[in-house]
């Protein structure tokens, strides 16, 4: 149970600062063009379409699988301090 908790805890913690990570560097790399949403905004129509895209599917999906083995490679690390202290 304490393994258990020990790699819930990590991935949990490893997801979400990956996630804050990656939502900073898209954030400082977005360069917004002033000119040309404001020249487009006058030909949109009034009804909302909302989308979705599979790429940031992908993205979560590796950033969680990077979090877990991460995750598991603390677990063994601890796992052998504390079987080396004994």
């Amino acid at each position: 149970m304490k393994n258990f908790m020990i790699i819930a805890i990590s991935f949990l913690i490893l997801f979400s600062l990956f996630q804050v990570i990656s939502g900073m560097l898209l954030t400082l790399m977005y360069t917004p063009n002033i000119t040309e949403a404001w020249n487009v905004s006058a030909n949109l129509s009034q009804e909302v379409i909302i989308e979705s895209s599979n790429s940031h599917f992908i993205l979560t999906l590796f950033l969680a699988f990077l979090s877990a083995v991460i995750a598991y490679f603390i677990l063994k690390k601890i796992t052998k301090y504390s079987n080396s202290s004994k």
